[in-house]
């Protein structure tokens, strides 16, 4: 019975609509259980072998000529995590959590998607890059199995929440309120300092992830939605899935002539809406959410879900 109450729990999250930060986690906790699951029982059965197979394909190489080999790994690694303990997973996704939770309401569920993915695919590309084109890099490659985790797309969603929205305010503990530029700024600068460490690749990654997250902000304010790509490949997957509705074409007679609303006008409305919109988000990177109005925080609201 308390499995069948777990398993609800978990299809009832991913099927609510615009959920996407708890699907992303759902997506990253299976993953861990499946591969640690296979872990166990291949090392009890002695077949080590096995599971190191299937790792493989979750790890990205470090390498080139072993990254060709199995160049789906640029985003399969963002979705696996060290199996040496429960802590790498466990504070990723409840970092994720936080700040997805900021993008999720003011600019919707395909956000969260779209900066996850980006941020992913920065991250994996900058760690290809640094180890095969930098020599202090290349000379520590041999040595490199590959790298796990979602780092990277977690460091994309905090500097977007923090781009976004900089003077929104989470409270700290032991700390209390702290500003979320700060608290972005304080992962993007341990990341930098990492850089040459034990974990160099995986910090890299971070940087990649973090430098992708501000930019997709910076070009959304400017009009341009860099995940509108992600977005569109997901629901062309998703259409070999669900059914296509059939359309039910009638004839109806011709209303009433009612008074139009001239093209001018229209055009009018729709720019003056964007134009609040875009004032809104000025005033909260410059003031933060909270100096906002209900009235605004609500056009906001209304304005993310379309």
């Amino acid at each position: 019975m308390m499995n069948n109450s777990i398993l609800d729990d978990f299809k009832n999250a991913w099927n609510k609509p615009n959920n996407a930060p708890a699907q992303l986690i759902i997506i990253n906790v299976v993953i861990f259980l499946v591969l640690g699951l296979l872990m166990v029982v291949s090392r009890v059965a002695g077949i080590d072998s096995v599971f190191q197979i299937v790792y493989n394909q979750f790890s990205i190489p470090p390498t080139l000529a072993e990254f060709i080999t199995r160049p789906w790994t640029i985003l399969t690694y963002a979705f696996a995590h060290s199996l040496s303990g429960i802590f790498h997973i466990l504070f990723n996704m409840m970092v994720f959590y936080w700040f997805s939770k900021l993008i999720l309401e003011f600019l919707g569920n395909n956000k969260v998607i779209s900066i996850y993915i980006l941020g992913a695919l920065a991250g994996g590309v900058a760690y290809l890059m640094v180890y095969n084109l930098i020599p202090f890099y290349q000379d520590q490659a041999p040595g490199i199995s590959g790298m796990v985790g979602a780092s990277a797309a977690v460091y994309a969603i905090v500097v977007a929440a923090a781009v976004f929205m900089p003077n929104y305010t989470f409270f700290m503990l032991f700390l209390g309120p702290v500003r979320i530029k700060y608290i972005a700024a304080f992962y993007v600068v341990v990341s930098f300092l990492g850089s040459t460490g034990g974990n160099a690749g995986g910090n890299i990654a971070h940087l990649g992830g973090a430098l992708i997250g501000w930019l997709y902000i910076s070009q959304l304010r400017s009009g341009t939605d860099l995940g509108a790509w992600i977005i569109g490949f997901i629901n062309w997957i998703k259409s070999f899935f669900v059914a296509t509705p059939k359309i039910k074409v009638t004839h109806r007679s011709a209303p009433k002539q009612s008074r139009p609303r001239t093209s001018a006008s229209a055009s009018s409305g729709g720019k003056t809406e964007q134009e609040e919109i875009d004032a809104i988000l000025d005033k909260i990177s410059h003031s933060g959410y909270d100096s906002l109005s209900k009235e605004e925080k609500q056009k906001l609201f209304n304005a993310s879900k379309k």
